[in-house]
């Protein structure tokens, strides 16, 4: 292992890009031998792998992110961990990895939050991001399943993911996913397969681009690091999760909250022709992304075909609303009526 780094906790979140600074601590385990060691809470550094390690060469790489978050009354929250819990095992079995018991994952999290809790700012928007991943550590050239794995959780001040509104790009030449493929696992190649497209796109002026279906490019998927969600007057509408959209835990709670104030929800297919009927139509449009990093992200203009169609992005607009119940849920200055919150 290398030299242990010392860190600077003064204004993380403000003054660091996302995901640029790390906390602390970080907690990393071992599976050898068809078992996961206990692992251990370690100060940040690097880790030493051989070049032969199979994660560098054929794609068995699984991660998480979630948020930790300073309540009102001065506790620490973890915010759904069972959640990312179920899910980093879907996304391991899909890509033949060694899946995590249940009390090394919460351990492993837990230990990390309590280590660099003076981290946390008490501030709206501010949480500490964290980072569960799993590496193929096995040293093989050959191509084949690895029977050793690294499990590593690490933790990084985070304060807003998008500062102003974004503009996206309907992306139909390129595919993020296919169906019977690993679209739906948060797996490294998912995104390094985005990556060109997406750089293709911030050429053009967007920060985005809303992914469409593998076939035909009819259907509207999702969109960088978030699902997609629609207001159309009045009612919620989303794509319905399949083979190639991810289960995310942001659009999840969203749709548990809208519920329960009400409002008429539609999980479905929803494809291009549709969303632009909307417009056309004169249809008060909101679009937004959810998603662990961006929580809401609203979005001011979409680009499909080349014509321009501006959602709704005005003060009173409902996705606001959503977004503040539901930081008011992590917060503490709301009920938790659903157990999402894992307080330490």
């Amino acid at each position: 292992m290398a030299e242990e780094t010392t860190l600077s906790k003064t204004n993380a979140a403000s003054t660091s890009t996302f995901g640029k600074q790390p906390t602390d601590h970080m907690f990393i385990a071992e599976y050898k031998n068809g078992s996961w060691n206990h692992g251990q809470l370690k100060h940040f550094q690097q880790i030493l792998l051989s070049p032969f390690a199979l994660c560098f060469h054929y794609g068995q790489t699984v991660f998480e992110g979630m948020k930790a978050f300073r309540m009102n009354d001065g506790k620490l929250n973890i915010f759904r961990p069972e959640k990312h819990f179920d899910r980093i095992n879907i996304s391991l079995e899909r890509m033949k990895m060694a899946e995590l018991p249940r009390e090394l994952f919460m351990n492993a999290i837990t230990q990390v939050v309590q280590a660099d809790k003076d981290w946390f700012e008490k501030d709206e928007d501010h949480a500490l991001y964290i980072r569960p991943l799993v590496i193929a550590s096995e040293e093989k050239l050959g191509v084949k399943i690895s029977d050793e794995y690294l499990f590593i959780v690490m933790a990084s001040p985070a304060g807003k993911y998008f500062v102003n509104p974004v503009k996206v790009k309907m992306e139909t030449t390129f595919t993020r996913a296919c169906e019977g493929g690993t679209g739906f696992a948060k797996c490294g190649g998912n995104y390094g397969a985005a990556f060109y497209p997406t750089h293709l796109a911030r050429l053009q002026g967007f920060d985005q681009v809303i992914w469409t279906d593998g076939t035909a490019h009819e259907y509207i998927e999702e969109s960088g690091a978030m699902n997609l969600m629609f207001i159309v007057d009045g009612k919620l509408i989303t794509p319905a999760l399949s083979g190639t959209i991810l289960d995310g835990i942001t659009r999840d709670s969203i749709l548990a909250l809208a519920k329960k104030n009400g409002m008429e929800i539609e999980v479905r297919r929803v494809s291009v022709t549709e969303l632009t009927q909307w417009f056309d139509s004169g249809k008060k449009v909101e679009a937004f992304g959810a998603g662990t990093a961006a929580v809401v992200a609203p979005i001011e203009l979409i680009d499909i075909s080349g014509k321009k169609y501006s959602p709704y992005i005005g003060a009173d607009a409902k996705m606001y609303s959503l977004k503040k119940e539901l930081n008011d849920v992590k917060y503490g200055l709301k009920r938790d009526e659903w157990g999402w919150n894992h307080i330490l």
